[in-house]
């Protein structure tokens, strides 16, 4: 692409709004940031779209919002006359531009003749994934950039299962997109669509019916004191969509839920954040303060979309303990079998699924449960993949998803990590240990003096230039290439290279063939039961590491994660 001639293309464009062309004037004579935004279009693929808000063919603003679109809605109309009709449900979280970007959204699709049912206000992504099955809809749209700084935006597509959509899917929609100029795709009039029954408001209809499931996943504690029930939480949506619904089921089940008043108000500009992202002790700080200030027993948070929940443990000596996402899945996982064995409702073909970046710990708990299981890449989309196969066949009954990265779903009502469930399961987990006289620290640390001593630290790499994420692929070319046999002095007995779909085994030299999907990702199998995985992120230009350890102790976990990250670190540079 001649970015030059693309930039004066657009600002010539005689339809271009006025936002956009005068962010574009600003810009003249600027020539690195010209190629920044027009070198090439943001990238579509499984996860949609997400990058930097803004004006050019590389950020995200309401035409690549409609091409998006177009190209969406051309592929649906390729499923038949029945499939438009079912219609394409949208929802948007806090984010700005988030109702213009739905907006533009439903309206190119309208102009296809698609049906469109558009939320009323911002909704958690997982009640979107639910809407689309409770509704028969064909598809999903989300504008959200989930946990990303506030300049980002994005655009989630999903199928009718309610998962994001497929990698065949992706490539089909992308290749309608490539034939479409983003600046000219049409748009229906919204009152002329409304009045032919294209564009429908939906509300407080779908929250009662989400809310309604959410509660049914809820677990029987039996005879608990009332100071365990009454168990107290500061929550924070952080200026997010969780802002209503999570407060209504805490408080649902009976907890004493104080919701941080400086981050209940939903804003796209995250005031009182550096960044939305709940893995990051920053953004709980102020929850902290007052949970401290009010003697609550623990503090949940949810990311912008909620979809994502962390949790930070107030500790009886006043110190305060944030449990990893890692550490937050083996709870829940053991909590559940343990809940659901001693009432006679274990199904005796439970499966739990995870992603092979999550902690090692999990095979543990589940074999000592006998619970088959499974390890799919990273991706919430490919556990909503395993649940409609088991669905399918009847071989297992899908017991607990979840993603190290605060992602957690019980329940088979959606197929997209959803914190709310997540919050309310962790908060009768908090009521059950409270009975017992512990907090969920505690309770963690019994895990590790009966299964062993488990550590994992997730780190990503930015990669900085013209064209990062170039960058990023002879990266990944250079650690292929390498002829190392070994991490920072440890053997490696298996590399798995789910690109290449092969599995080198280092001590018979054979190779054999990866039984998941094609993904760029490297997994290094070590002598001393740890692992190591590198792994492109699949919109922003970051090479993420995961260091997975096992040791005698903590001490002997931690030594390890730094010994490894050191090693990579020089070659992610």
């Amino acid at each position: 692409m001649d970015y030059i001639k693309e930039y004066e293309r657009w600002l010539s464009f005689a339809g271009l709004d006025e936002r956009n062309k005068a962010e574009l004037i600003s810009i003249h004579g600027n020539d690195e940031e010209i190629f920044s935004r027009f070198y090439a279009s943001l990238n579509f693929g499984t996860a949609g779209l997400r990058g930097l808000m803004g004006a050019g063919t590389n950020r995200m603003n309401i035409y690549t919002v409609r091409q998006a679109s177009y190209g969406f809605g051309k592929y649906l109309c390729t499923l038949g006359e029945e499939a438009k009709n079912r219609g394409v449900v949208i929802a948007f979280d806090s984010r700005n531009n988030g109702v213009r970007f739905a907006e533009n959204a439903a309206l190119a699709l309208c102009k296809l003749g698609v049906r469109v049912f558009v939320f009323d206000s911002l909704r958690p992504t997982p009640e979107l994934s639910f809407a689309i099955r409770e509704l028969h809809a064909v598809a999903g749209i989300n504008i959200t950039a989930s946990h990303n700084p506030k300049e980002y935006n994005g655009y989630k597509a999903y199928f009718e299962d309610g998962a994001q959509i497929a990698g065949e899917q992706a490539d089909i929609i992308l290749g309608y997109m490539k034939d479409t100029d983003p600046l000219t795709v049409e748009l229906a009039d919204k009152e002329a669509a409304v009045q032919a029954g294209l564009y429908t408001i939906i509300g407080d209809k779908i929250d009662d019916a989400y809310i309604k499931c959410v509660l049914g996943e809820q677990l029987y504690l039996g005879d608990i004191s009332e100071e365990a029930k009454n168990v107290s939480i500061v929550y924070s949506p952080f200026h997010g969509a969780g802002y209503k619904i999570v407060p209504r089921v805490l408080e649902a089940i009976g907890a004493n839920v104080t919701v941080q008043p400086d981050q209940a108000v939903p804003d796209g500009d995250f005031p009182t954040l550096k960044s939305p992202n709940p893995e990051e002790r920053e953004g709980l700080s102020m929850s902290i303060e007052l949970a401290e200030k009010i003697g609550s027993d623990l503090v949940i948070a949810t990311d912008p979309d909620a979809d994502r929940c962390a949790v930070a443990v107030i500790m009886p000596d006043g110190t305060v303990e944030l449990l990893s996402g890692n550490q937050i899945g083996v709870l829940l996982c053991d909590f559940i079998a343990q809940n659901l064995r001693s009432n006679g409702r274990l199904p005796q073909n439970a499966a739990v699924i995870s992603t092979i970046v999550s902690t090692l710990m999990i095979k543990k708990v589940c074999a000592d449960n006998n619970i088959k299981y499974f390890e799919v890449l990273t991706g919430f989309k490919y556990i909503g993949e395993m649940i409609a196969e088991f669905e399918k066949t009847g071989d297992y009954t899908f017991l607990l998803g979840f993603e190290e990265s605060f992602g957690y779903l019980k329940g088979t009502y959606a197929r997209d990590k959803d914190s709310v469930v997540a919050a309310m399961l962790i908060t009768q987990m908090a009521m059950f240990y409270k009975n017992k006289h512990m907090n969920l620290k505690q309770a963690m640390d019994e895990l590790y003096k009966k299964y062993g001593w488990f550590a994992e630290k997730t780190v990503s790499f930015s990669i900085s230039g013209a064209q990062p994420m170039e960058q990023v692929g002879r990266i990944m070319k250079s650690l292929r290439d390498s002829n190392d046999s070994d991490v920072a002095g440890t053997d490696i007995i298996c590399l798995r290279d789910y690109k290449l779909r092969q599995i080198r085994n280092f001590c018979t030299g054979e190779i054999t063939q990866t039984t998941l999907p094609v993904s760029d990702v490297l997994y290094y199998e070590l002598d001393n039961g740890c692992s190591v995985v590198v792994r492109p992120s699949g919109t922003e230009p970051k090479v993420k590491l995961y260091v997975l350890t096992v040791g005698d102790n903590k001490f002997e976990c931690n030594d390890r994660i730094n010994k490894y990250l050191e090693f990579f670190s020089e070659k992610l540079k």
